[in-house]
């Protein structure tokens, strides 16, 4: 059964100006696509054609390092236009910032705990927001395109938010300037999808 595409659930330019247009179009279009076609070859002919993503994900160390990195790829990209969203931004509500409040003790301290984790990691890779095995909020990050719910992930838990830092992601407008895109980001993130991830994974 092979992964396709999703359309972006909004235009491409909607979150312009804090992540422009022609970025969206390459990262959706091109790198996404890529991941999605590369995973689709790295599984033909193996049990992994039958399986979910989050069933590929949770076993990938038992397969190819492209399916490890394809498969991340789709994932991780699939979440992410999910939690962003034009008309977005602001603070979270409800259960959510309760649980945030009570892990962080402020939403600022949970923003400023992902920006580092994005600024900090190393090369390229992801800031993730994660339910972890104890039910409790965590925020980590990983490498490349590896994600928390991996088997071989350093902290394991369920993505409910992240942040890409590839420099596919910013790199058009802020060039080196990660920061700047950290900090920008948070004016597009939609807090009613992230909150819908967290009560899921709960």
């Amino acid at each position: 059964m092979a992964f396709e595409l999703e359309a972006l659930p909004y235009d491409a330019g909607a979150l312009e100006p804090h992540i422009d247009r022609e970025t969206m179009e390459i990262h959706h279009d091109r790198h996404h696509q890529a991941y999605i076609d590369n995973l689709n070859k790295a599984i033909a002919g193996t049990d992994a054609e039958n399986a979910s993503l989050e069933e590929i994900l949770k076993h990938v160390s038992k397969y190819s390092p492209a399916v490890r990195n394809n498969g991340g790829g789709h994932f991780n990209h699939k979440l992410f236009w999910s939690v962003l969203g034009p008309n977005a931004g602001g603070a979270p509500t409800g259960e959510l910032a309760q649980a945030i409040d009570e892990t962080f003790g402020s939403f600022d301290e949970l923003k400023k705990k992902l920006q580092e984790a994005g600024a900090t990691r190393f090369g390229s890779g992801w800031s993730w927001l994660i339910v972890g095995e104890d039910g409790k909020l965590a925020v980590t990050s990983t490498p490349n395109q590896d994600n928390p719910l991996m088997d071989v992930a350093e902290v394991k838990g369920t993505p409910v938010f992240g942040i890409d830092v590839w420099e596919h992601a910013y790199y058009l407008k802020y060039q080196n300037k990660r920061p700047a895109y950290l900090d920008a980001i948070f004016n597009v993130v939609n807090w009613d999808a992230v909150a819908q991830n967290y009560a899921s994974a709960k």
